[in-house]
């Protein structure tokens, strides 16, 4: 079914919770300010939902000071649904509360029980699943979860993920079924033959992380040139402030998890 890989009927987002302030960050460029960030929290939720998605917001959890960034716990797929086991170990008790929930959604949900592999270095398309190395995610993860997703019949294919970044989506993301939006530090690398790529406009590397969700391309504002060649390819783009998630590393894709369960 064409589209499966960027339309959606669900998506599963989690309230900013007051210990944010304490989250992991790659570089410290100061803690985010809350109230911004709810409030881009809200915007982001409403965008989702202004295409027709059911979108849950679960409640923030205080516990997990990174626990807005739903995607690392879980891979959802339409057939199943894979709880993660990230690779901060601040982080493990995400996943474990988020099977419940994704329980409530899917009749097989499978876990990640040897290694560690993250959401955000897991990119679906059309034709096969790209996972990126980093040092959130091991090669025995990623053996772990060519395991569990060969049962619904998915090819999975090990890719680099650039020296210095945190994430493989933080390079990139998925547009539609034969294009995607990557930096050119990454495209270099051959990873994307076969597929169209368009490149993030020149010092915006940090525009890569957006997402197609159903007829948007849903993208972190001001990064003019990269919005500018997006909607140049014919895209609908809705820009959504992310300058206090990006304090955290954070973009489009780490604040939901988005599927369509099968049935």
């Amino acid at each position: 079914m064409n589209g499966k890989s960027y339309r959606f009927t669900h998506a599963i987002c989690r309230e900013v919770s007051a210990s944010a302030t304490q989250g992991l960050r790659a570089v410290d460029i100061g803690a985010p300010d809350l109230a911004q960030f709810r409030a881009d929290h809200a915007d982001y939720v409403a965008v989702l939902r202004s295409t027709g998605a059911e979108v849950t917001v679960l409640p923030a959890l205080e516990a997990f000071p990174d626990g807005v960034f739903v995607e690392d716990a879980a891979i959802c797929l339409a057939e199943g649904a894979v709880v993660t086991r990230p690779g901060a170990p601040s982080r493990l008790g995400e996943a474990a509360a988020m099977a419940p929930v994704l329980e409530g959604f899917y009749e097989d949900v499978v876990w990640v029980e040897d290694g560690f592999i993250e959401g955000g270095d897991v990119l679906v398309t059309e034709r096969e699943i790209l996972v990126g190395t980093s040092a959130r995610t091991d090669a025995t993860g990623i053996a772990t979860l060519t395991r569990l997703v060969a049962r619904w019949g998915y090819a999975l294919r090990v890719v680099e993920t650039p020296p210095g970044v945190l994430h493989f989506k933080t390079d990139c993301a998925l547009l539609d079924e034969e294009t995607v939006l990557a930096t050119p530090r990454l495209a270099a690398s051959g990873c994307f033959e076969g597929y169209r790529v368009i490149h993030t406009g020149e010092g915006e590397e940090a525009a890569a992380n957006v997402i197609r969700f159903n007829d948007l391309v849903v993208m972190p504002s001001g990064f003019a040139r990269t919005q500018e060649a997006i909607e140049a390819a014919g895209y609908t783009v809705r820009p959504v402030g992310n300058s206090e998630a990006a304090k955290l590393d954070g973009g489009m894709s780490c604040l939901s998890l988005r599927f369509s369960p099968a049935g």
